[in-house]
């Protein structure tokens, strides 16, 4: 399996092209139309809700991106629709309506949120209440998560969508994970594993000597998250695709 050309091609704006002081919160609709209409891709990020749907939110907890406190996996994904997004009218969409709204136009990576805790295998049921609505999506899709056990977890369900593993530098300041955790994952050991076909990397860690193996071997490597023209030009010269925000990428052609 390989990353589809269209994720090589269009830069991905990070959690959908937003801009809180415009009304476009990360991973809010708005944000995802403004993505569409410059002609982007979108990645966007998913945790569960207490009655078992993808919510389309990046945070573990509600207080910094929404007028709500405490975990999101606590609420019900009704209290979450209603729950008001900071800096604009919307509530928390659900992954099946971001699909639709979506619907194929432009590449669309989705990011699985570690639902163990400690990058472990407790990965619980999101990514199985998310295949029922990503199996039957028709555009470019791709999958990936953090969690190595996660995406052994998607090539189960999903084992035709292509998956990838963000990887990180995973400095131990950086992480709420042991020192153990992060001394495995920094290798990215689990790639052959879990049957990935690209890695989206951090950014300021693309010089590693495992990314450029990897890339040799002929993984697809995207990186996350680069803010300025000159931080992309930096990470262009490894990676070949970016996720970006704090500015518009230019577009090919």
């Amino acid at each position: 399996m390989r990353l589809p050309q269209d994720f090589l091609d269009v830069p991905l704006a990070h959690r959908a092209l937003h801009d809180v002081a415009d009304g476009r919160p990360e991973n809010s609709r708005a944000a995802i139309r403004a993505a569409i209409a410059h002609g982007y891709g979108i990645e966007i990020d998913l945790q569960l809700s207490a009655d078992g749907h993808a919510m389309v939110f990046h945070d573990y907890a509600l207080d910094r991106l929404a007028e709500g406190s405490g975990a999101v996996r606590m609420c019900d994904s009704a209290t979450l629709g209603r729950t008001v997004l900071r800096g604009s009218n919307e509530g928390i969409p659900q992954l099946a309506e971001v699909l639709e709204i979506v619907a194929g136009r432009v590449p669309l990576l989705v990011e699985f949120k570690d639902q163990d805790g400690a990058m472990g295998p407790h990965v619980g049921l999101l990514q199985d209440v998310a295949a029922r609505s990503l199996r039957d999506y028709a555009g470019p899709l791709a999958v990936m998560s953090f969690n190595p056990h996660a995406v052994a977890r998607l090539a189960e369900v999903l084992p035709d969508v292509p998956r990838g593993l963000t990887t990180s530098a995973y400095r131990a300041e950086d992480w709420p994970l042991s020192a153990e955790v992060c001394d495995r994952l920094r290798e990215i050991p689990d790639y052959d594993r879990v049957g990935a076909c690209f890695i989206s990397h951090e950014a300021e860690d693309l010089g590693r000597a495992r990314v450029a193996a990897l890339k040799a071997a002929g993984a697809a490597v995207l990186c996350w998250t680069v803010c300025s023209p000159e931080a992309e030009a930096e990470a262009r010269l490894v990676a070949q695709n970016i996720t970006f925000e704090q500015y518009l990428a230019p577009l090919k052609g």
